[in-house]
């Protein structure tokens, strides 16, 4: 891909552009990245991920995003959204949320969509 088809936050097919990225130009985006299985396992965290949330180079690959990683966003608000979005299908969602690794007061915007194969991809911007 050029640098001109490198997707925005915004990208109503922002997972499918994701997906078509090389790991390295999905490190560099300006906004975390982080690909789960059906199972709720890490397939992918992405280095923009964790240097934005401040969460370090901890392993994350096949393990488990709620339980493991970021047991703060296993409830109803979080989680639980994500859960009733794969029951009726295809997820596409956008919600805020505060707290993360670095500052438990930050702003995030959420997005999460479907990916192609199955599982789903979490998109995280910070705000500021």
């Amino acid at each position: 891909m050029t640098v001109a088809e490198i997707p925005t936050y915004d990208d109503p097919q922002l997972a499918r552009k994701v997906e078509q990225l090389s790991p390295d130009q999905v490190d560099s985006l300006p906004f975390g990245a982080i690909r789960i299985d059906d199972d709720g396992r890490v397939q992918y965290y992405s280095q923009a991920e964790r240097r934005l949330s401040g969460s370090g180079n901890l392993e994350r690959l096949d393990r488990n995003f709620f339980t493991d990683i970021a047991p703060c966003m296993d409830n109803e608000a979080y989680r639980g959204r994500i859960e009733r979005g794969r029951a009726s299908g295809t997820l596409d969602l956008e919600f805020g949320h505060v707290g993360d690794f670095d500052d438990r007061t930050r702003e995030l915007t959420v997005r999460i969509q479907s990916a192609t194969e199955e599982g789903y991809w979490i998109f995280m911007r910070r705000a500021g």
